[in-house]
């Protein structure tokens, strides 16, 4: 994939966090940058940080668990920019932290439709877009957290759904060969974000032990996925893990 002002991208969970960190990149880079997330104020928040490059941002609020707001999303892309290159699963969600015994299967369910079937909601429809434009193909990012590898405690819900999503993205990489679709997963670790200021204050250890966790700026995860994003069809990063380096992932429980 070349970098003009013809790439498009689309980015999940885009109003806040990681996602809204890799929207401001790619718009920076020069993508037309397609901002989903469930909270329309949020997402104009995102376009409105990217300055000058505000005009390539095009806010769809959406929820993505749900298949008849993912297909208007994807027609209105069809309507609007006429292709899409570019896909990044972010949007994500987490249950209570609560022991796996005390977990409500509303909880579990919730976790399950954002960040599993959203997912390949998106996929799928990425996948009908991109089999049918011309040139033909195009790229998928799946964020899959280290909780794809490890989990924390109490986190059975998204670490479920984090390792699932390993799934989906071999089977994607897997599916996509005949049209020229790539597919790969980065693995975040301690990122800082709204989300994990609480990493600063300390967070649960497999031992028991509250411990203070080691973070990255966000902007690394960022230039990483435009990395993914700028690689040419024919290479692929199937998985990356992208971690604050003394975080506690090796040797985590």
């Amino acid at each position: 994939m070349t970098t003009t002002q013809s790439n498009v991208a689309l980015i999940t969970g885009a109003g806040s966090g990681i996602g809204r960190a890799v929207a401001l990149a790619l718009l920076e880079d020069g993508f037309h940058v397609v901002l989903v997330g469930r909270r329309a104020h949020a997402l104009d928040e995102t376009a409105a940080l990217a300055g000058g490059a505000r005009g390539r941002a095009l806010a769809v609020p959406t929820d993505v668990s749900q298949p008849v707001e993912v297909d208007a999303l994807f027609a209105r892309i069809r309507q609007q920019l006429g292709r899409l290159d570019f896909l990044f699963n972010n949007a994500g969600i987490s249950a209570p932290p609560v022991p796996l015994e005390e977990l409500t299967s509303e909880a579990w369910q919730q976790v399950v439709n954002v960040n599993l079937t959203g997912a390949f909601l998106c996929t799928q429809a990425a996948f009908r877009l991109m089999k049918e434009q011309s040139p033909q193909g195009g790229r998928i990012v799946n964020n899959g957290s280290v909780s794809a590898q490890a989990p924390r405690p109490h986190s059975a819900p998204y670490t479920a759904t984090k390792h699932a999503i390993t799934g989906l993205t071999k089977s994607t990489a897997l599916d996509g060969r005949p049209y020229n679709i790539a597919c790969g997963q980065i693995d975040i670790g301690n990122a800082l974000t709204e989300m994990a200021e609480k990493m600063q204050r300390g967070m649960p250890q497999a031992d028991g032990r509250i411990a203070v966790e080691p973070v990255m700026d966000v902007a690394h995860v960022a230039a990483t996925v435009l990395h993914m994003a700028r690689l040419p069809l024919d290479a692929n990063v199937l998985t990356l893990t992208l971690m604050a380096t003394k975080m506690p992932l090796v040797g985590r429980g």
